[in-house]
């Protein structure tokens, strides 16, 4: 309803600039009176087309507003015409937007069917993302695979990234390196601030302390990160550690990682002495299965090694690594 006013007002004032312009009046007199009614008469016009603009056209402010009124404004005498035969169509008559039946899309790339399902474990395994990066031909396709052992643990994952490092493509490689710095550089940053934190601790706390220290050094290792003789001194270190916080809370969860790393270490006296002491505080045997099998495969007791791997629960059995260890042995 407001805007009928505004148009109504505009027109008539704008019929008031006409009839000052032909009248008898002095020229300075009648170019005065023409300027403020045109004038007035531009503003309310642009201000009601601009009230009844779509949204999306009305702003940003004040361009859309200013816009329509110098149009109307700055052409003399046929300016608030032109304006209005070009929007008042469009404002009250617009145009009926008819419904498209199809929708086009592009060709899509063969093979043309529905993929089919597949579990997590099938999608993100490390034998397939391998076999991508030793066989397709698309560089694409491998940095792809590569992008995938983000959801995956370190101990899965980094295999896959050093097996990258050697792909022909340098984009492979740069991206593979990338992650494997990345993985290793929050390890490091950790055991940084755990150091720190050791230095200014009470004695007290620095048993718990050095039991964080012995579990980043000893991922380090685990995950395939440290190799040679920095895989030795990672070693030594997970080890030093894991004994100064023994000295403190003995539990069982440091009696099994201490047994773990002297038997990275080939220590095999001192990885079953830890194996066992992790057993009486209270782990279950069948944790402590795989360990013991280890064991007594290195030291070439291998009458032992089935009974030892029938004690891990068959759903573990099942699952990789065990279950090719299971097929042989079992």
């Amino acid at each position: 309803m407001i805007s009928k006013w505004l148009f109504s007002g505009a027109f008539l004032l704008e019929l008031g600039s006409w009839i000052s312009a032909v009248s008898g009046l002095p020229i300075l007199q009648a170019a005065l009176l023409y300027t403020t009614a045109h004038g007035l008469g531009s503003l309310m016009l642009a201000f009601g087309i601009w009230v009844l603009l779509p949204s999306r056209y009305r702003f940003p402010l004040p361009w859309s507003p200013l816009f329509i009124f110098s149009l109307s404004f700055f052409i003399p005498l046929i300016g608030m015409i032109g304006v209005a035969l070009a929007l008042f169509p469009a404002l009250y008559l617009p145009r009926k937007r008819s419904e498209q039946p199809w929708q086009a899309t592009g060709v899509p790339d063969l093979p043309f069917r529905p993929q089919q399902e597949k579990s997590r474990e099938l999608m993100f395994s490390d034998g397939g993302l391998q076999d991508v990066l030793r066989h397709a031909t698309d560089p694409d396709q491998r940095l792809t695979a590569i992008f995938a052992t983000r959801r995956m643990r370190s101990k899965e994952a980094i295999p896959i990234l050093k097996l990258a490092l050697r792909d022909p493509a340098d984009d492979v490689r740069l991206l593979a390196y990338s992650m494997l710095d990345q993985r290793e550089s929050r390890i490091n940053q950790r055991i940084e601030a755990t150091l720190a934190l050791l230095a200014k601790a009470r004695p007290a706390r620095q048993f718990a302390l050095h039991g964080t220290l012995a579990r980043w050094y000893w991922e380090l290792a685990y995950v395939g990160l440290a190799q040679g003789s920095v895989l030795e001194h990672v070693l030594e270190q997970a080890r030093n550690h894991v004994t100064q916080a023994l000295q403190g809370a003995a539990t069982e969860e440091l009696h099994l990682l201490a047994g773990r790393i002297a038997l990275e270490q080939g220590d095999l006296d001192q990885a079953e002495s830890f194996l066992d002491q992790a057993e009486a505080a209270g782990t279950d045997a069948s944790q402590l299965a795989p360990y013991r099998a280890e064991i007594a495969f290195l030291r070439r007791r291998y009458r032992e090694v089935p009974e030892l791997l029938a004690g891990i629960p068959g759903d573990m059995l099942q699952r990789p690594p065990f279950a090719a260890l299971a097929r042989y042995w079992l």
